[in-house]
């Protein structure tokens, strides 16, 4: 018998099951996929490492589990498995017996260990966190006396403001969950008072309870996955971000132009060429001349941490909200694998397929909101970054060509003269930049915007 478990996912702990993707008594062979898991917004799938048929399930669809976690018990081919990974897994039963999710990393027992490596795992009860040796079924409190949660819990309970030892756990051995938090929470706001401000560390008045069902009927809706991990990071950036937008616009004529003749080129490789696409290249040059604007304030506060890498964070619109996966390198690749790479990135995020790695690393952001509507906005920046850039739909303006016809040397107040000018329609793009102004003030913002709005009207200069 061999188990399969959750392999290195990198920082997360404690992710959520949310599909089974086999039944006791398939078949599978390597590689095929056996369970879906989610961690804050990214899904990934967890494949076999042996062919065989599925003996058992050690996990539920909301579970959550960690690495080494044994998902499923697979009854392997002595053919079908690789030998190199029929040690490798041999290797590691032993140490990870029948961890559960929440304790797979604590010591076992090793009068346990050689059991279960001595015994078919088809033996063990399915629950197998009963199976918890001593040490894990008894924790000891860390130095500080605290109690027992994930570093995933422990960073969102600071995010909230809420202190770790005084949250009871409702979790395995008083472990402390994130559904814990979110009822301190609700429960501090409720109670009320003047110590309810200070304990989450906020210094703002709670809002007043309202039962909203005295005026009439209402529906409970609970919030996506994506929603609530991207709530409280939100909040975070713009409790502690001093945020400013400028705002200015880009004539992309020549662009749409340029963009539209390129468009049967695209078809032919199976593209299409987004007006984003040219808006990337642009912020790369932008800030290859503006290096803070990729860089992050030192947690210290006294210093910037330039990337010198252009990575860029591109949000997309998913059903249960707004993502941001990372497109890399940007400056080093051309409009059509940039195209591709996008048009895949974005598929993958609609079908929650994205993975962790996918969404860390950017130094700049672009929301583009073109392809709905609207005229301006404000975007949140997503710290750590400094800015973040807001594209808005469109539209065609009245643009005067030729000299002014306006007289200005008046010292009273300007005329209108007689000129050969006249206005012209001309496609306007408008955008928004948001940023920490504790990094960028408010002349160097409106250098990076000007400079962004030239760089748009001539797309020859664009991929020179």
């Amino acid at each position: 018998m061999l188990e399969i478990s959750v392999p290195d996912i990198g920082d997360f702990d404690e992710v959520e099951v949310v599909e089974i993707l086999v039944a006791k008594g398939d078949r599978v062979e390597f590689d095929d996929p056996l369970v879906s898991i989610e961690s804050d917004k990214a899904t990934m799938e967890i494949p076999s490492t042996a062919a065989g048929i599925i003996a058992d399930l050690r996990v539920a669809e909301g579970d959550r589990v960690s690495e080494g976690s044994v998902l499923v018990v697979i009854e392997a081919d002595e053919e079908g498995e690789p030998a190199s990974q029929r040690d490798d897994d041999a290797s590691q039963e032993e140490p990870r017996g029948g961890a559960s999710a929440s304790t797979s990393s604590a010591p076992s027992d090793p009068e346990a260990g050689s059991e279960t490596s001595a015994q078919p795992t088809l033996a063990k009860p399915p629950l197998v966190e009963h199976e918890l040796s001593a040490d894990a079924a008894n924790p000891v409190p860390d130095r500080e006396g605290l109690p027992h949660a994930s570093p995933l819990v422990r960073r969102y309970a600071r995010e909230l403001g809420v202190p770790i030892a005084d949250t009871p756990g409702t979790g395995h051995h008083g472990r402390v969950l994130i559904d814990d938090l979110k009822r301190q929470v609700r429960d501090r706001f409720a109670e009320g008072g003047s110590n309810t401000t200070s304990q989450l560390g906020t210094g703002i008045p709670p809002m007043p309870v309202v039962d909203h069902s005295a005026f009439g009927t209402i529906r409970e809706q609970p919030l996506t996955r994506i929603q609530k991990v991207s709530g409280p990071a939100l909040h975070r950036s713009w409790l502690t971000v001093p945020h400013v937008t400028q705002h200015d616009e880009a004539d992309v004529t020549a662009l749409e132009k340029f963009r539209r003749d390129q468009r049967e080129a695209a078809s032919e490789r199976g593209l299409k060429l987004s007006p984003l696409l040219f808006v990337m290249k642009a912020i790369v040059i932008a800030l290859e001349e503006h290096p803070t604007f990729r860089a992050s304030l030192a947690r210290e506060g006294d210093r910037l941490l330039i990337k010198e890498y252009f990575h860029l964070g591109i949000a997309v619109d998913t059903d249960q909200g707004l993502v941001v996966p990372v497109i890399r390198d940007v400056d080093r690749k051309g409009i059509f694998e940039l195209a591709a790479e996008l048009m895949a990135t974005a598929e993958r995020a609609r079908a929650r397929k994205l993975r962790p790695d996918d969404l860390r690393g950017a130094c700049f952001t672009i929301s583009s909101l073109g392809g709905i509507g609207g005229t301006a906005f404000s975007p949140i920046v997503n710290a750590p970054e400094v800015a973040i850039l807001g594209l808005s739909k469109t539209k065609v303006a009245a643009v005067w060509e030729g000299p002014s016809p306006i007289d200005l040397s008046s010292p009273l107040e300007g005329r209108v003269v007689e000129t050969s000018g006249q206005f012209v329609p001309r496609l306007m793009l408008p955008f928004s930049l948001s940023y920490d102004h504790r990094v960028i003030d408010g002349a160097e913002a409106a250098r990076f915007t000007s400079r962004l709005s030239r760089l748009l009207s001539d797309p020859a200069g664009l991929l020179l």
